[in-house]
């Protein structure tokens, strides 16, 4: 007997519910992205549309600040993402191609273990860290924190690709005398490209836009994207602030359309 398909949209309420968490989820933002083109002063008037906050984001009075910070930010962001993609790559071939060991599912729960512990209990443990070895506090701290919490993020694509490839093609190379190596090297790497480069992507927006951590750990003079649109808003809101927000939301968007558009096209094959 065949099983009954359920049509979701026909539940009382849904559509309701749907449109009030897409509500919830998505008009700060679009209010945010709006304003930032007001040309008035007042975040909560509008005068008309104006790139003005935009300009004054690289040449107004606290444009140093910000571009200091975003070539920090972006600088952390791609060494981490890179560092941790490659480790994350590592651990994946040695959990899902290394067969039965002891620790398997112990070293699988270490991994994915900082995507369930509160950010805020990550970012007290690393600060007490650095302390205890006594290391100074600057954009090197920051980089170690992002590299630690960002394998797990590279690890979740690379391994759920790795496991969608058969073994067989390993083993039928091998069986035309290649070494492990170049089994690896020739055939399972580039399978294995389309979740590598979404687990970077998804490191490099992790990286890019953590605060909470990133607060903790930063050296004093040393500032982020992130902490430098925080420490700027606790001096007021002004509309230069969305905009800074609205062109980090913009590389969001682009980084998660590209990596969007790598799965769907590794799919259609």
């Amino acid at each position: 007997m065949a099983s009954r398909r359920y049509e979701i949209k026909a539940y009382t309420g849904f559509k309701t519910i749907t449109l009030l968490c897409l509500f919830v989820l998505y008009a700060p933002l679009v209010v945010v992205t709006v304003y930032s083109f007001n040309a008035s002063k007042s975040i909560t008037i509008w005068e008309g549309l104006s790139l003005r906050w935009y300009a004054d984001v690289f040449v107004g009075p606290e444009s140093e600040t910000f571009k200091l910070a975003a070539r920090n930010s972006f600088l952390i962001a791609i060494i981490a993402a890179t560092v941790s993609t490659t480790v994350a790559t590592l651990a994946s071939t040695a959990i899902v191609r290394g067969g039965q060991f002891k620790l398997r599912t112990v070293s699988f729960g270490l991994i994915s273990l900082p995507l369930m512990v509160p950010e805020i209990v990550t970012a007290v443990a690393t600060l007490i860290f650095f302390n205890s070895i006594a290391l100074e506090r600057g954009l090197l701290t920051i980089l170690v924190a992002h590299i630690a919490f960002c394998i797990p993020f590279a690890y979740l694509p690379i391994s759920a690709r790795m496991q969608g490839i058969e073994d067989s093609y390993e083993q039928a190379a091998m069986d035309l005398y290649a070494t492990r190596r170049q089994a690896f090297t020739k055939i399972l790497l580039p399978l294995m490209m389309p979740g590598i480069i979404s687990g970077f992507l998804l490191a490099f927006i992790v990286s890019l836009d953590d605060f909470i951590i990133t607060n903790f750990v930063k050296g004093a003079g040393v500032e982020t994207l992130p902490t430098a649109i925080f420490g700027a808003v606790k001096q007021g809101i002004k509309p230069n602030i969305m905009a800074i927000s609205t062109m980090l939301l913009s590389v969001s968007i682009i980084f998660v359309t590209i990596s969007y558009f790598v799965s769907k096209a590794d799919n259609t094959k």
